[in-house]
This record gives structure tokens, sequence and C-alpha cells, in this order.
């Protein structure tokens, strides 16, 4: 199983557009985790065919984490984006790039891309990790 991650706004029959467009392409979705953070909604599917499913959701418009990416929602109680690069700074995990994909006054979700993905995995443990793909 692979993990695609979709990033789009959040609106009544999302999940049905986006379950009508893999089934369409012959793709089963296996596991589903839906997370809303202010006006987004970040949606972490498991499949057989990631390339697959990530492919026919960009051609019906839908936004797409990159596969290789750890994506963590951090709390601002955690110290937010600061809280995460310290923890990663200190166990000399270099992060080679990050988006925020969304945020609010409460919780912050980053796409990660680090050199040494499996640790900085393992650090992030008390943070809400919602994907670690491909690592």
């Amino acid at each position: 199983m692979k993990q695609v991650t979709i990033i789009s706004e959040d609106r009544p029959g999302l999940l049905s557009d986006i379950s009508y467009i893999l089934g369409k392409s012959g793709i089963t979705i296996q596991n589903l985790n839906v997370d809303v953070v202010g006006t987004k909604a970040l949606i972490s599917l498991a499949v057989k065919d990631a390339q697959k499913a990530k492919t026919a959701l960009e051609a019906s418009g839908y936004s797409t984490a990159e596969l290789n990416a750890l994506l963590v929602k951090v709390s601002q109680k955690f110290g937010g984006i600061s809280g995460i690069t310290k923890r990663l700074s200190e166990a000399k995990i270099n992060i080679n790039g990050f988006n925020e994909l969304s945020s609010n006054e409460e919780m912050t979700v980053l796409s990660l891309h680090v050199d040494k993905p499996r640790k900085a995995t393992k650090m992030l443990t008390d943070f809400s990790l919602l994907l670690s793909s491909s690592y």
C-alpha cells in the first residue's frame, strides 16, 4: 500500500467526488483518513498504485501532496513550526524543504522534506503524524 494525500477546500460531496474518480479509474481505496484544518481538507488515502491515483486525481483538478513527504499536523501548543524545526535540528535532521498546507489559530499542517525521513518520523511521534509515505 502507498499513500496519496489530497489537499482541497472542504465542501460537501468532496469524498464522494474523490471516490468516484478513483473508482472510475479502477483504484480501490484501502484506507482513508480525513482531517480538516481551517478551510482545507487533508485526505490521506492508502491505495495499491499511488502514482495512478495521483494522476487520476490531478487530471480532475485535485492537488496532491508529494509522495515522498512527511505530512505533520502540529498544535500551536507544541510551538508550531519552530517546535518541529527545533526538534529536528537537535536530532541532526536537515529540512530540505517544507510547505505549510493549512493552518488556523490552533493547528498547522506541514509537508516536510528531510534528509533522514525514518529518523524524523520517529522523532515526531508526539506530533500528530498524518502521513509518512514512501519511506
